[in-house]
């Protein structure tokens, strides 16, 4: 089921996209340019799917990190809809992405 009001569930394609299939996709998050996995299921997968879905994000983390990445499943902005993000080993955001709160 996708709810009309979750933006994730809506899919808006805002940033690149680098995987989708009819269980989920990968694109760089909006706020931190890492890669984000996606379920289409607005809600949680079981422990079985969540684990066949980390292992697609890892696949296109370990293109993206070669020198390390952790996964952060860490729902903060929309909680109620599973996806997590591949952050590189030993930061948050995307190496290629300045930190917000640096002064420009």
């Amino acid at each position: 089921m996708r709810t009309a009001d979750c933006l994730l569930c809506s899919a808006e394609r805002l940033t690149t996209w680098h995987f989708e299939d009819e269980r989920c996709w990968v694109a760089d998050c909006l706020v931190c340019a890492t890669p984000m996995i996606v379920w289409r299921e607005h809600g949680l997968p079981d422990a079985e799917l969540e684990t066949a879905l980390l292992g697609v994000l890892s696949e296109h983390a370990s293109a993206r990190y070669p020198d390390g990445f952790w996964i952060d499943g860490e729902r903060r902005r929309i909680p109620d809809h599973w996806h997590a993000h591949a952050r590189p080993a030993g930061g948050f955001f995307d190496p290629s992405r300045s930190a917000p709160w640096a002064a420009t």
